[in-house]
């Protein structure tokens, strides 16, 4: 179901994954507190605020991730693509941690400040996919044993 403010199902399933014990009007009040605050810098810019956590989002999003594969006793980081979907679910949730891990007073603040470091191209959200392609990249090696 697309979300009251903005009609958009990307902003139900963000909400979703930031929810906590089921109460998705906080989680929704959060969100939309967030999005004000990062209206202000989107303005400077000459976009929405959506247009702005869309980007974010997009920045932040891995193509490639490391899965742990056992051949003959060895394991090796064996580098494989990700399917769509997920794609979106790791950056959403990564955006949420490290919006959490920042100081500050209220979430609300904290994930406006991790968007707008996110659409920045930096971060913590941005950093954990440069590892994980970083990852990825030198274990490319062992790509032949996908599964």
């Amino acid at each position: 179901m697309p979300d009251p403010r903005f009609n958009d199902t990307l902003v139900t399933q963000f909400v979703n994954n930031m929810m906590i014990d089921g109460k998705k009007s906080t989680a929704f009040g959060i969100f939309y507190d967030a999005m004000d605050r990062v209206a202000e810098k989107a303005e400077q810019e000459g976009k929405s605020s959506l247009e702005m956590f869309k980007k974010a989002l997009e920045n932040i999003t891995p193509s490639v991730e490391v899965k742990s594969r056992r051949v003959g006793g060895a394991t090796f980081q064996v580098p494989t693509e990700i399917r769509a979907g997920r794609k979106v679910s790791i950056s959403m949730k990564n955006l949420i941690l490290f919006a959490q891990k920042r100081s500050g007073k209220s979430m609300a603040e904290k994930l406006s400040a991790e968007i707008v470091a996110a659409y920045n191209m930096e971060g913590g959200a941005f950093k954990k996919k440069e590892d994980m392609h970083k990852m990825a990249d030198a274990n490319r090696a062992f790509a032949h044993f996908r599964f």
